[in-house]
């Protein structure tokens, strides 16, 4: 069914913004004067929460109805062509972090308030009337009053012009979607400084935060800016790029034009004590958003079902922006390689999951497409491919054209590939299309067969029960030996195995460098030679190597009893991203043993066994000879031995934590969770957990809070577990920004996990209520799923959620994870006896 779009009623082309914000009364007036073409004699406008006091047109007043269900505005002008309007109206000031709404800080003891917004998806028509569709480009100018006091800051998309009588008015924006309005208010801070086109750079944040913690911020955001100038050959479009942290933020950020938004962990970091994953994290955010203000924001998709065109692309240049302006940092190996492409390979391989290339037009199923697996980590991965098929120069000026084309306008998919072919000979939307509009990916079976030839088939790989619907796809191969570029058909056969193997002078490998989107199941005959020579590959392939063999086990296409004797080969890697590989292929193994059992103590000796070595060697305190690499080796090693109970191991966690107990922000950012959690899990009392959630409540240092947070989480006390359950609708100690990671840290828990789910079952109507406009709300879900493996929580799990599938925004997500514990279980029940045995056989040894 198509769905009429509002802009085809109505073409905006200007808005003069009144808005008037009273955080006392916790209430918003304003007037809205829209200046367009009415395409109808009868116009539809949206509005959602407000109350619509009166619409004019050309000074007279005209009739109106209003549909909360449509979230619009009819306007009955009874004539086309160039009209004005103007609507006058009223809404609530709300907590929902969506629309204009208040963020809650505190500073020497006093509760204070700043008032920021967030209007991606539909949440603009929240603040103020308009069409609220990305196609719908217009120029704003904005008016902006509220109960202000001396010391208050105000800012927006753009300068601010003057202030009359308390109104503070700002320069008219370019033209732009209405989801990248932004402005905010308040007691803030700011450090400034300018790139050397002289584009105004400035991170804000609350009084709250100490000074330094915005210095990282603010050189990473002009540098990016330069960097995208220069790589995208178009100039940055507005005078000023201000990044603000805001206290109360549901996702990590949001690409406002000229105003970007973040969660404070996603932008402040202390720089005298952070770690190198945390300043990658910061650093690939912020690049990220930046990325957008080209690619989104000056060209934008024409409707939500390009979603990836915005989200996609940011994500790619993340990663080619940090890595350009800190190369030692290794973010495509040490960031991408660890998250973007597992995420993208373990949602993507469950059966329902959605097409990076998605229709819909619901306003709550346009939150749900923002599947961070799908539309970024898996829709970067195809634009990886795109440039490794292309090399930079040919991106770039590809990308120069498709700017050039589309500025100040909207584009979709087709608009890129046909300006990306300018630059190349290849069919790239060909290519780009088998991975864009078919959901999963394929696994490539690598075999020599009874010939000697060495033959590739590809089949779209499941994890679990999956429909075989005869999908195919475009596969860049990668191969270190003689092999095509591209492998589009079902089978290839590539010829004498022993030539191919003799002339390249080494195993046989695909999918070289893990940089293309699918997975290889190699016979025994390649395997085999892979292992041989396993020490000689490259980290990133020993990574690649193992995530494979854990995705071949969820498919019930090898058995995870393979894996377990493969893990101590990787025990002694110098690299951190071979060693992390290597425990979360260990923690996957947790699914298969009950909490205290023998089995579990057999599992935790396994882990010492692979952890020992290296705990011993690196310790708890870092040393002015480690390596970037043991740097971060050192906290995955402490977090296996803490699981496998290592006591000198405790026992050196317990002293570090009584030497720094008066201050205990002041432990070593990388090793301070462990050093916390250890004390909850090993050297319990009462006081602790009530002093730890007392330290939570005052922590500013959203790290610092993180890492409180799984220490209080982490405790085996049934009563402290209780009472933090029992905290979870108090925002005065969680506030709903961070509810779904206390949720899930003691979901997780084994002593909590029953204690978390009859929470969620109990108040999913506060829940709803307090988070269910928001995008993020559907991933409690997510999580819920992510914690729950047997066939006991697999029936409570439906019997809860499966009434609520119709529920917009939520089908998808609840048929989903059904699928992946239905996965598990099925897994845990074939598979648990094997398991056991081989960890068994393994510690003997």
């Amino acid at each position: 069914m198509t769905v009429k779009h509002f802009y085809e009623t109505f073409h905006p082309e200007h808005y003069d913004l009144y808005i008037e914000v009273n955080r006392e009364q916790k209430t918003i007036k304003g007037t809205t004067t829209i200046t367009g073409e009415a395409i109808e004699d009868s116009i539809m406008v949206n509005q959602k929460y407000l109350t619509i006091a009166s619409v004019t047109s050309e000074g007279q007043e005209v009739p109106f109805t209003v549909d909360d269900e449509k979230e619009a505005i009819k306007i009955d002008l009874g004539k086309t062509g160039k009209t004005e309007v103007e609507i006058k109206y009223s809404a609530p000031l709300t907590d929902t972090m969506m629309g204009i709404y208040p963020s809650y800080y505190t500073v020497d003891g006093v509760k204070k308030q700043i008032i920021g917004t967030q209007f991606e998806t539909t949440s603009a028509r929240q603040a103020f009337p308009c069409v609220d569709e990305p196609e719908a480009k217009a120029t704003f100018s904005l008016a902006l009053k509220y109960d202000e006091h001396e010391g208050e800051t105000t800012i927006a998309n753009m300068p601010e012009i003057k202030v009359e009588d308390g109104v503070h008015y700002f320069e008219k924006t370019v033209r732009m979607s209405s989801y990248l309005i932004a402005f905010a208010f308040g007691e803030l801070q700011s450090k400034m400084t300018e790139t050397k086109d002289g584009v105004k750079v400035g991170v804000f944040a609350t009084k709250a935060h100490q000074a330094k913690e915005l210095d990282f911020a603010l050189d990473i955001a002009k540098r990016a800016i330069e960097f995208y100038e220069e790589f995208y050959q178009t100039k940055y479009p507005l005078p000023h790029s201000w990044q603000l942290a805001l206290p109360d933020f549901s996702a990590g950020a949001m690409e406002n034009w000229g105003l970007i938004t973040y969660r404070e962990a996603a932008i402040l970091l202390d720089p005298d004590n952070a770690t190198a994953d945390q300043k990658a994290y910061v650093a690939t955010v912020i690049a990220h958003e930046l990325a957008h203000q080209w690619f989104g924001d000056l060209v934008t998709m024409k409707w939500w079902d390009d979603l990836w065109l915005n989200e996609s692309f940011a994500n790619m240049m993340e990663y080619v922006s940090v890595d350009a302006l800190e190369p030692e940092w290794h973010v495509w190996d040490n960031t991408y390689q660890v998250s973007e492409v597992p995420a993208a390979l373990n949602r993507d391989a469950t059966d329902g999951v959605q097409s990076v290339h998605v229709e819909v037009e619901h306003p709550a199923d346009i939150d749900s497409i923002f599947d961070s697996a799908i539309v970024y980590a898996k829709g970067s991965r195809m634009l990886v491919m795109v440039r490794a098929l292309l090399g930079d120069d040919a991106l770039r000026k590809g990308l120069k054209y498709y700017f050039d084309q589309h500025k100040f306008g909207n584009a979709t998919g087709d608009d890129l590939w046909d300006a990306l072919s300018t630059a190349t000979d290849l069919d790239i939307g060909k290519i780009m299309h088998t991975w864009l509009d078919q959901p999963g990916y394929p696994v490539v079976s690598a075999k020599v067969d009874a010939n000697g030839h060495l033959i590739l088939t590809q089949k779209q790989f499941f994890a679990g029960e999956g429909k075989e619907v005869g999908r195919k796809w475009a596969i860049p191969l990668n191969a270190n030996f003689d092999a095509p570029q591209i492998m589009s058909d079902r089978e290839l056969d590539l010829g004498d195995y022993s030539d191919l193997r003799a002339k390249a002078g080494h195993a046989l490998r695909l999918n070289v460098g893990n940089s293309s989107h699918f997975i290889v199941n190699y016979d025994e005959t390649l395997m085999a030679d892979i292992i041989a020579e396993v020490d000689d590959l490259k980290p990133v392939d020993q990574l690649q190597l193992l995530q494979d063999l854990g995705l071949l086990a969820q498919g019930n296409q090898i058995s995870y009893a393979e894996i377990v004797p493969l893990l101590p080969k990787f025990a002694d890697s110098d690299s951190n991203i071979v060693i992390g590989a290597l425990f979360s292929a260990v923690a996957s193994l947790r699914k298969f043993v009950t909490p205290d059992s023998d089995e579990e103590k057999n599992l935790k000796q396994f882990t010492d066994q692979l952890s020992s070595k290296q705990v011993e060697r690196l310790g708890w305190e870092a040393k002015e000879t480690d390596t970037a690499d043991e740097l971060q080796i050192r906290p995955t090693e402490l977090s296996a031995a803490l699981y496998a109970g290592n006591p000198a191991v405790i026992k050196a966690g317990h002293q570090i934590f009584a030497q720094n107990e008066a201050d205990l922000i002041k432990i070593e950012a990388s090793v301070r969770p462990y050093v916390l959690i250890n004390e909850a899990k090993n050297y319990h009392n009462s006081e602790l957990i009530e002093r730890l959630v007392k330290e939570y409540q005052t922590a500013v240092d959203p790290y610092f809070k993180q890492d409180l947070m799984a220490a209080i989480t982490s405790t085996q006390d049934k009563e402290d577990l209780k009472q933090i359950v029992d905290n979870f609708e108090n925002n005065d100690i969680i506030k709903p920004q961070d509810l779904r990671s206390w949720y899930f840290s003691v979901l997780s828990n084994k002593q909590g996990e029953q204690l978390a789910w009859d929470w969620i079952r109990a108040e999913w109507a506060w829940l709803e209520k307090t988070i269910g406009g928001d995008m993020e709300f559907t991933s409690f879900i997510t999580v819920t799923a992510k914690a729950f493996h047997t066939s006991v929580r697999l029936e409570e799990f439906t019997t809860f959620f499966e009434p609520k599938i119709d529920q917009p925004g939520l089908g998808r997500e609840i048929q989903m994870d059904t699928k992946v514990i239905a996965t598990k279980a099925d897994l845990v029940t074939k598979e648990q006896a094997v398991v056991n045995q081989k960890i068994k056989e393994a510690i003997t040894k």
